[in-house]
């Protein structure tokens, strides 16, 4: 047995799984590219399409809860997010990017959200405290992940006993995203998705269609 080739061999595939989202992220290496993203992220016509507060209410939040939004981008969930868990509850606004947590603090400025902190990640590591939270929030973000096995590690790290993964994202299918789009960007379809998850140390308690044939949610729960 050629055990150093097949080492090699192991390593390069660990190497080439993790770097799996590069499609998804392109747009996103620019400022210009960011703050165009940013306000189709915060356009009012996203309420049409992305329902927010049916998410939240699906999502069972209880005033007192800490949720973390990850990936919050120019902060679209926060005042929803905000508003469940209530004054004595905490939203964790995380992003991988200095000028989308700033336009962030200025949405949640905009709407005096007290109960909203922020954090800056990097793609391997949230920075999350350990046992924080009740909640983690992946809406439209997962697909974004280049290491996704780090980032699980570390959402289960963060979480406290029996804390939840919820993970909004769209169907890897040609009618999910306009044009086609969704079968270039996303990365993997629902079922790609809870094996990976379910395979680094959480289960599936649950899901449904968020909006039919176009985005489902998942609930999981840490082992």
């Amino acid at each position: 047995m050629n055990t150093p080739r097949i080492l090699l061999l192991a390593a390069c595939a660990s190497a080439a799984w993790s770097q799996v989202a590069t499609q998804a992220n392109q747009h996103y290496q620019t400022a210009a590219g960011r703050e165009e993203i940013a306000q189709s992220l915060i356009s009012p016509e996203r309420n049409a399409t992305e329902h927010p507060q049916e998410l939240v209410d699906a999502m069972h939040l209880k005033p007192g809860m800490t949720v973390a939004d990850i990936g919050t981008g120019p902060g679209y969930m926060l005042p929803y997010l905000s508003r469940a868990v209530g004054p004595t509850g905490n939203v964790v606004a995380e992003d991988i990017f200095a000028d989308f947590l700033a336009a962030a603090r200025k949405r949640a400025t905009q709407f005096h959200l007290d109960n909203v902190s922020f954090d800056k990640g990097i793609e391997t590591d949230p920075h999350l405290a350990d046992r924080s939270l009740d909640v983690i929030l992946a809406l439209d973000s997962y697909h974004h992940y280049n290491y996704p096995a780090q980032m699980l590690a570390a959402f289960s790290q963060a979480l406290r006993d029996r804390g939840r993964l919820i993970v909004v994202d769209y169907y890897k299918r040609p009618d999910a995203m306009p044009g086609g789009f969704a079968m270039r960007h996303i990365r993997l379809d629902k079922p790609g998705v809870v094996r990976e998850i379910e395979s680094h140390g959480f289960h599936e308690v649950s899901d449904h269609d968020h909006i039919p044939g176009k985005q489902y949610m998942v609930v999981f729960e840490k082992k």
